[in-house]
């Protein structure tokens, strides 16, 4: 991993060539939203986009990071070592890296570090964990760490829940750290048990960002996660992962929004498993019906989706070669992601993305992924 080339962006910002470099994808989650904070499924695959790491070790205890996306930023930000601090911006998850891997007991000395990145902040494709699963790779190597992928995402995730704040599931530093581009990600995100599932090659999957930014530190995701433990509790589960739709039809007292925060969740794992199925007998329209049931299910059991998401969905399934789109990620803004022919995936992300524009005003990125779309 060491650099002998790229190291342009380094040495602009601090005079000398980088030692290491590390780079981990973003990822799209094909079904299996707000299911990882409840021990349930989730199928994520990894996108082409990246964020990648320049790296060289300090003498010193102390860190400095510059970020190529913050524009305006003309010097790196610093911090010491054991001295970490919320500050409310992006050096927040660099920081939670480095306190969560001293927590369990990983010596790493200090660094500067250059990050640039493709995976778009804000849009619902795990920019933040392709972040910490990049920075962790690069001083696993620059430190010699022993931490596998699993661990790797461990930590990454302690960051983002226990230093940034955000109570996310680990289904994000998972996808980055072991996804890949031919391949979904079934995972159960209680056990950490995993397999890859073949993405069939006349199969596409198109993802178009809704140019809506969405935040996790903001209250509402924190709102549906204490929604759900609430849920779960009502219905005397330690996780809805464990609840099955007879008991909750039986739990006539529970709460309407409660009720449908659970129904969501137990849904939403059973259709995780018929997607893979789908998946493994290359049955687009299936897995379409099921895009559609997810999407529905978030928008009017979970809540999670907004006006122009639904707009985006709607403009997709109505799109000839499409056979189903839905939310992607936890929503209020984001991304969509489309179950497309593999074929007819490129005209497709143009028209869905023309005809969003004409009629939002607002441009969608979008990005075709697939078996023989990412190497």
């Amino acid at each position: 991993m060491t650099i002998t080339e790229h190291g342009s962006g380094f040495e602009l910002v601090y005079g000398d060539a980088p030692e290491f470099v590390a780079s981990a994808p973003g990822r799209v989650n094909l079904i299996g939203d707000h299911t990882d904070y409840q021990g349930g499924y989730v199928l994520p695959m990894a996108i082409p986009w990246q964020t990648r790491v320049q790296l060289r070790r300090r003498a010193d205890q102390m860190v400095r990071a510059f970020s190529a996306s913050q524009s305006g930023a003309a010097q790196p930000l610093s911090y010491e070592l054991g001295r970490e601090a919320m500050t409310g911006g992006w050096l927040d998850y660099v920081q939670g890296v480095t306190a969560m891997l001293r927590a369990a007991g990983h010596a790493a000395g200090g660094f500067d570090m250059y990050i640039e990145s493709d995976v778009p902040a804000g849009a619902g494709l795990a920019s933040s964990a392709a972040l910490e699963v990049a920075l962790l790779r690069a001083l696993v190597a620059a430190f010699a760490l022993e931490l596998d992928a699993v661990a790797i995402a461990r930590i990454g995730r302690a960051a983002e829940t226990d230093f940034v704040g955000v109570p996310v599931g680990i289904m994000d530093q998972m996808a980055s750290s072991l996804a890949d581009g031919g391949s979904a990600l079934l995972l159960d995100t209680r056990t950490l048990d995993w397999r890859r599932v073949a993405l069939p090659p006349q199969i596409a999957f198109v993802v178009l960002g809704s140019g809506i930014a969405h935040s996790h530190v903001r209250g509402d995701y924190s709102t549906r996660r204490a929604e759900s433990i609430a849920a779960a509790q009502s219905l005397g589960v330690g996780e809805l992962r464990d609840a099955t739709l007879e008991l909750l039809e039986a739990a006539t007292t529970m709460p309407d929004v409660l009720a449908r925060r659970a129904r969501h969740v137990i849904c939403e794992n059973a259709r995780v498993l018929a997607a893979v199925e789908a998946l493994q007998k290359g049955d687009a329209a299936s897995l379409g019906r099921l895009f559609g049931d997810s999407h529905a299910s978030l928008r009017d059991d979970y809540e999670v989706s907004i006006a122009e998401i639904d707009q985006l969905v709607e403009i997709a399934e109505a799109c000839p070669g499409v056979h189903g789109a839905r939310l992607t990620g936890g929503g209020f803004g984001g991304s969509i992601v489309a179950v497309v022919d593999a074929a007819a995936a490129p005209e497709a992300a143009r028209r869905i993305a023309d005809a969003y524009e004409r009629r939002s005003g607002r441009k969608a990125t979008s990005l075709v992924c697939g078996a023989g779309v990412i190497r």
